[in-house]
C-alpha cells in the first residue's frame, strides 16, 4: 500500500497490527440471548380481532398449492416439525424483534404468490412478505401469529441483454449471486450493501435501499425499470418494462420501491446495470476532525467528479470495534477521530490514478487529512473495505443487542447526532465501564454521498431505559434539523409511530387511502409500516 503521513508519500508492504492493544471494551461479550416475544416487549399491541387463526384446512390448502411447482412450507401444527425451524422466519438479524408464526410460505412461482394471497384475503388471514430478513425495523418479522411468506426460492435469473444492460430477475435472488451473474457480463449490479450475501433483490427494492455507491449509480427508484408485483386480492400487476422511457400515464413501480409488501408483494424486476469498471481504487484516510471530512468530502467531488463511486465515513469507536472483533489489521499506525474510505470506479486506469493522486496531493497540502493508504491490489482493497462493512457484524458480537437508527441528516450537522446521543446517555446515567450500565458505546458511520448516518447504540442487554432515551428522542433531533427518520431499511415496526416527524398529515392520510384501495382487508404487513 501506499503510505501518507502530511507531504510525504512512500512505499510500504505491511499494515499496522494494533489489535493486540485494541480497547476491549467490546471484545469480552457474545450475543447469546434469545428476544423475547415482540408482542409481549411492546404491549400496546394487541392482535386484530379481524384476522382469522390458522386451522388445519388452510394448512392443506396452502400444501397443495405449492407440492405441484417445488414450493414448500415449515407448519409450526404439525407435531414432528422441530420449532427451532421456524425460528429463522420469527426472528430477524438484529435479535431484538420475534414472532410467534406458526407457518411459513415458500412459493415458487408467481402464481402460487397469487394463488396464496387470493386465498388469505378471502380467509383474512394476514400475511408479512420476508426476504432475505436482513432489515434494522422489524419489518419482515411478524409480530403475532401473521403467516411469513418467504421469497428464497424465487432466485431465478430469467435473462440478461447485454446490449442494453437490463437484468431481469425473480425477487429472491440473492444481491450477491446477480453481481457474480453479470460480473461474467462484464456488467454489476447498481446497488451494493454489506448484506450482499444474505439479502434478496425484491426486499431491497421493497424498502428502497440506498447502499454504499448510491453517489456512483444512484438509487434503485431510477435503476429499477419494471416491476412484476402480485396484490393482496391475488391480482398479478405486470408491469416489467425494459426501456429506459415510458410516460404513459402514472408510473405504478414507484409505488413499490419503498412499500415495504405494504400494498403487494414484488415478485419479479427488471433492472438497468451499468458496466462494470475497468479501473477500481481505494484509499483509507485518517483525519483529525469531522470539519476536515466535510473538507474532504468537498475537495473529491470536485477533483474526482465523475468517478468517485463511494465515500465513507467512519468514528474511531467503530474502527476500535473492528479490531477488538475482526481479523483484519488496523491499515495506520496512529488512531484518528475519523476515518474516510473513499472509491473511484472508472474506465482509464492511469486517468483515474492520476485524479486520485491530485486530490491526495491537495488533500495533504491543505492539512484536511492526516495520514493514509491506497490499496495496490485487490486483496488490499478488500481489507480496506471490511473495515467499513465489517462494523455491523462487529456490533452483532459486541454485546447482547444494538439499537440501530438509519436517518439522513444535512452534512453538516450528521455527526452531531452522535456526539449528541452520547452525552444524553451519559447524562442518563446509561453508558459507561459498569455492568449496571446497559450501553457499551455509541457508533457513528455512513454515507457521504447521501448524508445516511448508521447511528448504533450497542449494549449489554436491550433495555426499555435505553429505548426511552432514544425513542422518540432521536427522531425528534433529526427532525429538528430538517432531516428524515428512515435513510434505508423503511419503517417496519420501530420507525411506524414516528412517521410525523418526516411526512405531513396530508401525505400520511394519503398513503392510509392508496393501502386501503390496495389492500381492504388489511392483509399485508399488518402493525406496521402506516
Amino acid at each position: 500500500m501506499l503510505f501518507l503521513r502530511r507531504q510525504v508519500l512512500a512505499q510500504v508492504g505491511r499494515f499496522a497490527n494494533v489489535s493486540a492493544n485494541a480497547s476491549t471494551k467490546f471484545g469480552s461479550l457474545r450475543f447469546a440471548h434469545k428476544p423475547s416475544f415482540t408482542a409481549d416487549s411492546y404491549p400496546s399491541l394487541q392482535r386484530d380481532p379481524r384476522y382469522a387463526t390458522l386451522n388445519q384446512a388452510d394448512i392443506d390448502f396452502f400444501r397443495s398449492t405449492l407440492e405441484k411447482e417445488g414450493g414448500s412450507i415449515v407448519n409450526g401444527l404439525d407435531q414432528s416439525t422441530d420449532p427451532s425451524d421456524l425460528e429463522a422466519f420469527n426472528v430477524d438479524w438484529t435479535h431484538k424483534y420475534r414472532g410467534k408464526t406458526q407457518l411459513a410460505i415458500k412459493p415458487k412461482t408467481t402464481e402460487q404468490v397469487s394463488r396464496i394471497l387470493k386465498y388469505c384475503n378471502s380467509r383474512r388471514l394476514a400475511i408479512v412478505p420476508q426476504g432475505g430478513n436482513t432489515g434494522l425495523v422489524g419489518g419482515s418479522i411478524p409480530v403475532f401469529d401473521e403467516i411469513v411468506l418467504n421469497l428464497s426460492l424465487m432466485n431465478k435469473i430469467h435473462s440478461f441483454d447485454e446490449l442494453s444492460g437490463v437484468l431481469s430477475l425473480d425477487a429472491g435472488v440473492i444481491l450477491e449471486n446477480a453481481d457474480n451473474f453479470l460480473a461474467e457480463k462484464d456488467h454489476m449490479f447498481p446497488l451494493d450493501l454489506g448484506a450482499k450475501g444474505s439479502c434478496q433483490v425484491g426486499g431491497c427494492a421493497a424498502t428502497a435501499a440506498g447502499g454504499l455507491r448510491l453517489l456512483r449509480y444512484g438509487s434503485l427508484h431510477g435503476t429499477i425499470l419494471g416491476i412484476e408485483a402480485v396484490l393482496p386480492d391475488g391480482t398479478i400487476l405486470d408491469n416489467m418494462v425494459t426501456l429506459r422511457k415510458d410516460n404513459t400515464g402514472l408510473d405504478l413501480k414507484q409505488l413499490f420501491i419503498g412499500s415495504e409488501g405494504y400494498l403487494g408483494i414484488i415478485t419479479r424486476l427488471t433492472v438497468i446495470c451499468p458496466r462494470r469498471p475497468r479501473s477500481t481504487n481505494v484509499a483509507f484516510f485518517g483525519v483529525s476532525s469531522y470539519e476536515n471530512v466535510l473538507k474532504a468530502f468537498s475537495e473529491s467531488k470536485s477533483y474526482l467528479t465523475e468517478i468517485i463511486s463511494a465515500f465513507e465515513m467512519m468514528d474511531n469507536t467503530s474502527q476500535r470495534l473492528v479490531d477488538a472483533l475482526n481479523s483484519t489489521q488496523r491499515p495506520l499506525e496512529e488512531e484518528h477521530p475519523f476515518y474516510v474510505l473513499l472509491e473511484t470506479q472508472g474506465s482509464n486506469k492511469e486517468h483515474d490514478e492520476q485524479k486520485l493522486n491530485e486530490l491526495i496531493e491537495n488533500l495533504i497540502e491543505k492539512e484536511v487529512i492526516a495520514d493514509g493508504v491506497i490499496a495496490q491490489d485487490e486483496s488490499q482493497l478488500r481489507v480496506l473495505w471490511e473495515r467499513r462493512e465489517g462494523i455491523t457484524e462487529c456490533l452483532a458480537k459486541a454485546g447482547s443487542g444494538v439499537y440501530k437508527y438509519d436517518v439522513s441528516l444535512p452534512l453538516n450537522v450528521l455527526y452531531d447526532l452522535v456526539n449528541a446521543t452520547k452525552e444524553r446517555l451519559a447524562d442518563l446515567k446509561l453508558l459507561g465501564e459498569s455492568s449496571d450500565q446497559p450501553v457499551i458505546d455509541v457508533v457513528g458511520f455512513g454515507h457521504m454521498g447521501d448524508g445516511n448516518l448508521h447511528l448504533n447504540v450497542a449494549v449489554r442487554q436491550y433495555d426499555k431505559r435505553v429505548e426511552k432515551a432514544l425513542e422518540p428522542w432521536v427522531f425528534e433531533w433529526v427532525a429538528s434539523h430538517r432531516g428524515s427518520i428512515s435513510a434505508e431499511h423503511g419503517l417496519g415496526l420501530l420507525k411506524k409511530p414516528y412517521l410525523g416527524y418526516s411526512k405531513s398529515p396530508e401525505m400520511i392520510s394519503l398513503m392510509k387511502t392508496l393501502k386501503n384501495v390496495f389492500d381492504p382487508n388489511g392483509i399485508m404487513l399488518p402493525y406496521k409500516y402506516v
